[in-house]
């Protein structure tokens, strides 16, 4: 029902209500887009009586049992009652102009149209339907990021979507893209971004930080217009603004171009090994020699001559490859590493090594969560570039986008783990110093870093060669300059192509995991975090001041956040915790780098030998069951691994 009269947001002038409703609730005079709900959105999209629900699905209900000034679980309740809407997105399958598609339709009225469990798992589910009756994907956006209440099992919803996107990518069907005002953070960063055709209706606005974000991060006032569709369509970043009197027949023409259901370069027959690392239509081919393996000619490599294709190892007991001889360890690479902890990969006296993490959350000491934040952001913790120096043998750091310019917060280059020849990626917060870290901007990367980063991995899948990220960031830049480049698309491309590298990824949060920024270089088989990290979907302080409207708040919002090493276990998040030294790594910075040293040293031996079809599979399968309540009641973490049901 729409109200005899209606003011507009935009010029104030009062419009008759039945006129507002023939033009689509569109203002005659300034032409203001009002918001739509997510139920108007598909009965203005969809041809009558075509609609249909796609299946239901079960995510976690308060996984982290959040309270703010009120409990998560009452304002997931108040959000339900007020818009008779079970989440913050509509899934249904319809026809637009007699063209099959999927359409996911997010509503801004349900906790700001927020990414949470929920959410990511509907938008796979109508992935998955796309995919299953190969008809185009259609998503209208509508949010302000990822859900806080969910902590870091909402961050990675922008992995789960995105593996989903490249599914969809893989398999020849075609994805669109509509974005309504507002898309910010964890949606803008992900399937909003990844789409074949991004459309935007007038004024609507997109960006990875919002703009109040950027204006108190960097006290600039930001110009009129910025992030808006028009801003967009200036830089590059979307491929058309449609007004919505022009949405159904031109998306009617879009969906002819993907509606036939056949299968060409590109179908569902396509591996990663012809459709590129990013899963994308548009990454470039890379061969898929088996992961790990040097190339002909290398040191280490075997007498294959050029052109063979390398021997599948054995299989082992489980129908897996048979595990490899033990690598050389951290320890014996660093003389007294096996003494500076009980958790090192020194043999015992049996001759059997422990393992070099912590897997088991009752193995991990309860720490106090605003201490923890306090030591991941100490000055003199050990930066990337302190690790890479202590671990990583024959290192040569490679610079570049190749399109513009070298973030200096982001490093990488090629070099050696225990012998083994890999590409090690990371985020590196510069020195102790106010002056290295304003050189690195503080860890901070542009979407100059996030492309060099993906062109690190492309160049690793290419040469075969494991790729170790190490992770510490507040988080991505949030300046306008990033704005303007991509951040938002940056990242997605990224979590793209990270779910689908044919080569083992190993990634290690080693001091702060902030947000998408962190999560871009964090989408691997194995992600470990040290006993000193912290991991979540926002700061502390930025979560007290949007949901406690208290910055003080902060040190409630950390423990909220479940940020922590043993929480992040216990909720499946990471894989195993790394030792430290007594007091923190920045006590004896030799000592941690030798303990993280033996960590990757055995993530990597565990998973080289699988080949790469077996390690898509189940970093597909690591991502996807996040926030998905399976009734997985067992007691230890690893039997919960990705449920959220982990015991405490």
């Amino acid at each position: 029902m729409v109200a005899d009269w209606v003011r507009c947001e935009r010029c104030a002038d009062l419009i008759y209500g039945k006129r507002f409703a023939r033009t689509l609730r569109v203002c005659p005079d300034c032409g203001w887009h009002s918001p739509l709900t997510a139920r108007q959105r598909l009965d203005q999209l969809l041809d009558a009586d075509s609609a249909a629900p796609v299946g239901e699905v079960q995510p976690l209900h308060d996984p982290l049992e959040f309270a703010d000034t009120r409990p998560y679980a009452e304002r997931l309740a108040d959000a339900r009652a007020k818009t008779g809407l079970k989440e913050a997105v509509i899934c249904a399958l319809g026809r637009i102009d007699d063209q099959p598609v999927v359409v996911a339709a997010m509503d801004f009225r349900f906790l700001g149209g927020s990414l949470g469990c929920g959410v990511g798992a509907l938008i796979c589910e109508a992935a998955r339907t796309s995919l299953a009756r190969r008809v185009p994907l259609l998503l209208v956006t509508a949010s302000g990021g990822a859900r806080m209440q969910e902590g870091a099992l909402a961050l990675m919803q922008m992995a789960k979507t995105a593996q989903a996107m490249a599914e969809l990518d893989e398999a020849g069907i075609l994805t669109v893209s509509l974005i309504t005002d507002p898309t910010y953070g964890g949606v803008a960063a992900s399937y909003a971004t990844l789409a074949d055709v991004i459309l935007a209706e007038p004024g609507a606005r997109l960006g990875f930080a919002g703009p109040r974000v950027i204006e108190q991060t960097t006290r600039e006032r930001l110009p009129e217009g910025f992030q808006t569709a028009e801003f967009l369509m200036e830089h590059g970043m979307v491929d058309d603004i449609i007004p919505r009197s022009a949405l159904r027949p031109t998306l009617a023409r879009l969906l002819a171009l993907g509606g036939s259901g056949t299968s060409g370069p590109g179908g569902p027959t396509a591996g990663p090994a012809t459709r590129g690392a990013s899963g994308g239509a548009s990454g470039a081919a890379v061969a898929t020699p088996h992961p790990g393996s040097a190339p002909p000619g290398a040191p280490g490599a075997p007498d294959t001559p050029p052109g063979r294709p390398h021997a599948t190892p054995h299989a082992g007991p489980d129908g897996g490859p048979e595990a490899p001889a033990a690598p050389l360890s951290a320890a014996a690479r660093h003389p007294g590493a096996a003494s500076h902890g009980t958790h090192g990969a020194g043999a015992g006296a049996a001759g059997a090594a422990r393992s070099a993490v912590m897997r088991e959350v009752k193995e991990v000491a309860e720490r106090d969560a605003w201490e923890a934040v306090r030591g991941a952001r100490h000055p003199d913790r050990p930066t990337v570039m302190d690790y890479i120096g202590h671990i990583v043998d024959d290192f040569h750091e490679l610079h570049g986008d190749r399109l513009a310019e070298d973030c200096p917060a982001v490093v990488g280059g090629p070099g050696r783990v225990g012998g083994r020849p890999v590409m090690v990626i990371g985020q590196h917060k510069g020195g102790a110093s106010l002056a290295e870290r304003q050189a690195h901007r503080f860890g901070m990367p542009a979407p100059s870093g996030y492309r060099k980063s993906a062109r690190l991995m492309r160049m690793a899948a290419k040469l075969g060669l494991p790729v170790v990220t190490l992770v510490d960031t507040p988080g991505a830049n949030p300046g306008p300059d990033a704005e303007r480049g991509g951040q938002a698309l940056a990242i997605a491309e990224n979590l793209r192509l990270m779910v689908r590298l044919p080569v083992p990824v190993v990634a290690a949060v080693v001091g702060e995991g902030g947000s998408g920024g962190a999560l871009a270089l964090a989408v691997a088989d194995r992600v470990l975090i040290s006993a000193g990290g912290i991991y979540s979907v926002i700061s502390p302080e930025g979560c007290a001041a949007i949901l406690w409207k208290n910055p003080e708040a902060a040190q409630a919002a950390a423990a909220a956040l479940r940020l922590d090493p043993r929480e992040l276990l216990r909720l499946g998040v990471v894989d195993g915790v790394v030792p430290e030294p007594p007091d923190g790594a920045h006590r004896d910075p030799a000592k941690a780098a030798a303990l993280l040293g033996d960590a990757l040293v055995e993530a990597l031996g565990e998973l080289v030998p699988w080949e790469a079809d077996r390690l898509l599979a189940a970093r597909a399968e690591r991502f996807g069951r996040f926030g998905l309540d399976t009734g997985v009641t067992a007691g230890s973490a690893g039997a919960q691994l990705h449920t959220g049901r982990g015991a405490s």
